[in-house]
């Protein structure tokens, strides 16, 4: 018997799929039995032995039953532990009702058979849900819908092809039975009916977020100071709109986004890197015990090793501009409109400065005056998951990089810092009506020079969405429809100016990723990820009814 032993997990890998199948069969048997007329002499022995209130209720029943053991066999094949239990009840209750609508003892020993072929499984159904958390997908509705229609028309086609013209206490039992199937096809419509609304209403359980307020965000706060591996969009854990998997150590996290049933990290572990790979593993079981469908999005090329290591799949999305600053000059021609710039706004008065972490609070009236100006411009309001907003207590646990002309902050930046210094970056980035021409120009030159002053290697100038993707005949039709995207989207975002802002630097273009466990499911995932940003589908929607204040021969960034 060891060749059993050894042949059982390959047995229970393929368990879930073939016993949905199984159950689905059986639901629709069930259906197809309800709906079809009952053998009249099997009918008519059981009337004999049992009150015909039984064989009515379980004959109405009995249908109920076969639309929910078509609903289970979805959760079945997502191996949801809740839907291996009803499923046993449900197979048990309808053999015995399969005695009592008819006497069709052939079906008792079928859904018997079906259960005691179920029973053993239990192992491979391992993901934790409620039933009542069950999202059932709308193609698994439809083919409810067309299961229970399948069988009524099977039903209506039977009748109607009844030969009962001799025997009339047959024929008076065959109108009975009709009735008695179209009530049970009605019943078993109504119930479908319901679960499609309730689908519509439900919403799925998600994981604690942690906030402020919470017990493990001081623990966020000492793994972002001391982390040895953290890019700046690390700092948005301190958003309070994530959800965390910290390592058993408690010296490293993953950050992620919770959408429907996608979860969706927001780039790679944070803290040590001798821990990112098992967090990683961590984060794509948990995902899979709660029915979840994981992602990690933003990553970098040197995570791709780890992301085949889990069997992912991976989609370019973007390219990200690093500038190295201990190279960055503004000397040379290719610099000459940038140099000038820079210089034309510092002759107009401008400076610089860095207020550190708890310096700004002072300058809060002067700086909410700035953002609401420059959100007055630009359409969808405050964001979240991706990147940050004008938010308090958040933003003042940054520090501040503001451009004064006179006394007045015409400009301000918040700034990601790390704490190795490999790197650091820009959050929100907003100037006033009134600001100098080429303020941006003037704050980046600015922030590149104290960056270098500080001791950081590098500064992040952010994505640049759907950047080096190829449009090649083989190429993956998804990087081919973003390439589309890049060069005739500018209704929709400004790809290419945004590329074309950041490459006067002259950064080092580095690839970003998405990956998932399934290759289809990545368009899901952007698009959550999108939805995740923007606030759902009424932020992504709002456009602003005026355009964006520019002045002659500007060029402006996107920014948060």
């Amino acid at each position: 018997m060891g060749w059993l032993r050894d042949l059982r997990p390959a047995m229970l890998a393929g368990a879930p799929g073939l016993l949905a199948v199984l159950t689905a069969a059986a639901g629709v048997m069930l259906l197809t039995s309800g709906a079809t007329p009952s053998d009249p002499g099997r009918f008519m022995w059981l009337a004999e032995h049992a009150p015909i209130i039984l064989i009515e209720v379980s004959h109405f029943v009995s249908s109920i039953l076969g639309l929910v053991l078509i609903l289970l066999a979805f959760g079945l094949s997502r191996r949801l532990d809740g839907a291996w239990g009803a499923t046993l009840v449900m197979l048990f209750a309808a053999a015995v009702l399969a005695l009592f609508k008819g006497f069709d003892w052939e079906e008792s020993v079928v859904l018997l058979v079906l259960a005691g072929s179920l029973a053993p499984c239990r192992e491979a159904f391992h993901r934790r849900a409620r039933m009542s958390r069950m999202e059932i997908t709308p193609g698994w509705l439809l083919s409810a819908v067309a299961a229970v229609a399948g069988a009524a028309l099977v039903g209506w086609w039977s009748f109607q092809h009844l030969d009962n013209t001799n025997v009339s206490v047959l024929k008076i039992m065959g109108d009975q039975d009709a009735a008695r199937a179209l009530r049970s096809s009605a019943g078993a419509a109504v119930l479908l009916l319901g679960i499609g609304v309730w689908r519509l209403l439900v919403t799925p359980a998600m994981p604690p977020v942690t906030g402020e307020a919470d017990p493990d965000y001081p623990r966020v706060l000492s793994i972002l100071a001391n982390a040895e591996c953290a890019e700046p969009w690390a700092n948005l854990a301190l958003r309070g709109d994530k959800h965390f998997l910290f390592s058993p150590s408690g010296k490293s996290f993953l950050m992620f986004g919770v959408r429907g049933r996608s979860w969706i990290a927001l780039g790679a572990p944070v803290g040590r890197r001798c821990e990112k790979l098992d967090l990683l593993w961590r984060f794509r079981e948990l995902a899979d015990v709660n029915a979840a469908r994981a992602g990690i999005y933003g990553v970098g090329p040197e995570d791709l090793p780890d992301l085949v290591e889990l069997g992912f799949s991976i989609q370019k999305i973007g390219e990200t501009a690093a500038v190295p600053l201990d190279s960055f000059s503004l000397e040379g021609r290719r610099k000459g409109n940038l140099r000038r710039s820079w210089r034309k706004t510092g002759e107009e008065g401008a400076v610089f400065e860095v207020i550190p972490v708890g310096g700004a609070h002072c300058l809060a009236d002067e700086l909410r005056h700035v953002s609401d100006q420059w959100l007055a411009h630009h359409a969808g309001g405050e964001k979240s998951y991706s990147m940050g907003g004008f938010e308090e207590p958040y933003i003042w646990q940054f520090p501040f990089a503001v451009v004064r002309v006179g006394h007045q902050v015409l400009a301000f930046a918040t700034l990601w810092t790390t704490a190795a210094r490999t790197s650091f970056s820009i959050d929100l980035m907003r100037y006033a009506d009134d600001a100098p021409k080429d303020v941006m120009d003037y704050l980046f030159v600015e922030l590149l020079n104290w960056g270098r002053e500080q001791g950081y290697v590098a500064f992040e100038f952010g994505m640049a969405p759907l950047a080096g993707l190829e449009d090649r005949p083989l190429a993956p039709i998804m990087s081919r429809v973003g390439r589309l995207l890049f060069e005739r989207g500018e209704e929709i975002y400004n790809f290419r100016g945004v590329h074309r802002f950041k490459d006067k630097y002259d950064p080092v273009w580095q690839p970003r990723y998405i990956a998932a466990p399934n290759k289809w499911t990545i368009p899901m995932l952007v698009a959550d990820v999108g939805l995740l940003s923007s606030g759902g589908m009424s932020g992504i929607g709002l456009r602003s009814s005026k355009k964006p204040k520019e002045k002659a021969g500007e060029e402006r960034p996107i920014a948060a």
